[in-house]
């Protein structure tokens, strides 16, 4: 596996590989950048095809959370890792307090959070091999509510509120009532998502690989289910990508008509040329790691124990950052997600002084 010259390596400060033969760990951390602090990101655990897939996931996916931290406003930098594994059938207190021992020996550098495969209670074992973990405790607000560690509401509020600034920029209008949405992936993010749209009169089209998933979204939120080969290229308003990457890829975007693709999903583009496409084709996208950046936020603001009102209103700004992107990329006649990582790079490396050209030169190679 050469590390340096996987397509998606860019320049990531440390990558490290653990196995443990005990537990059956087998995982990877990546961090990819600390310039604005340390590496707060969560841990996947996923049946990976290969060695190979895991590293590119974990890869892409780190450096989506130093973009998505420095676009949050957050003192943050960007890190993932990934378990190679069935979270339904090789998950064990051992190989998660195996994972906290990886963690630890990285003194610091990366805090690991909640992502897809892995509950707070898994955190929880990992906790006790690390203090390098964020999450894992309730938390009581201002108004003695408890809250969880789990991300996934407020990335999911995060993502409304963006589609949100994505349908007015698009269709001049703040009313979702009658708005119809294309839901791809009805898990704990995505059908949070759908009873906050559903609550505001949005019509939903929904599909999962998980048929329990779907029937909910359909009782709770009167969804229509549809087939995951046809979600894609539904007539609707709204495309929200909010399983697994690369949901815009060579075989969807052809067939990809939603004016709005905004969702849940990381790492939605397969290719970063398809930005471009999109452009092209007139479909406005709401860059991945903008939109569901309201999970990072809600992890920081419990780290660093400051109130609920103060993380509502930093995820809520999702929606005026999304808005700078989209009146930026109309002005001057480049893709939103280009337009995106122009400002991520600028916020990332403005202390090294980047000049505009190197800038420019690091997104064209997707750096």
């Amino acid at each position: 596996m050469a590390v340096f010259e996987a397509p998606d390596f860019d320049g990531h400060e440390h990558v490290a590989f653990a196995h443990d033969k005990e537990s059956g760990l087998k995982a990877i951390v990546a961090i990819h950048n600390t310039h604005l602090g340390p590496s707060l990101g969560g841990c996947r655990m996923f049946p990976y095809a290969s060695d190979d897939d895991a590293l590119r996931d974990v890869l892409r996916l780190s450096r989506g959370m130093s973009y998505k931290s420095a676009l949050a406003g957050l003192p943050l930098g960007g890190g993932k890792s990934v378990i190679i594994g069935n979270p339904q059938t090789d998950k064990s207190p051992q190989l998660f307090q195996a994972m906290g021992a990886f963690v630890e020996k990285l003194v610091g550098q990366y805090i690991v959070a909640q992502d897809a495969g892995i509950s707070v209670e898994d955190l929880q074992h990992v906790a006790q091999k690390t203090q390098h973990v964020a999450g894992v405790e309730n938390a009581i607000d201002d108004h003695q509510r408890v809250r969880s560690g789990d991300p996934s509401p407020a990335t999911a509020y995060g993502v409304f509120v963006g589609i949100k600034a994505a349908v007015k920029h698009r269709f001049n209008t703040e009313n979702l009532n009658g708005i119809r949405v294309a839901i791809q992936g009805v898990g704990n993010v995505g059908f949070a998502l759908a009873k906050h749209l559903h609550a505001e009169g949005a019509k939903l089209f929904v599909s999962d690989v998980n048929p329990a998933n779907v029937k909910r979204a359909v009782d709770v939120c009167d969804a229509v289910a549809v087939s995951n080969d046809e979600i894609a290229g539904l007539d609707v308003d709204v495309y929200a990508p909010c399983a697994l990457g690369g949901a815009i890829n060579a075989n969807t975007i052809n067939i990809i008509t939603a004016p709005v693709i905004a969702g849940c999903a990381n790492n939605q583009l397969d290719e970063k040329i398809f930005a471009e496409t999109l452009r092209q084709k007139n479909i406005l996208y709401a860059p991945d790691y903008v939109i569901n950046a309201g999970g990072v936020i809600h992890v920081h603001y419990m780290r660093t124990k400051r109130t609920w009102e103060e993380s509502t209103a930093h995820v809520e700004n999702i929606a005026h950052t999304l808005e700078e992107i989209f009146v930026r990329a109309d002005k001057e006649g480049k893709a939103t997600d280009t337009v995106a990582n122009i400002i991520a790079e600028e916020r990332l490396y403005g202390a090294a002084v980047l000049s505009a050209d190197v800038v420019a030169q690091r997104v064209n190679v997707g750096g």
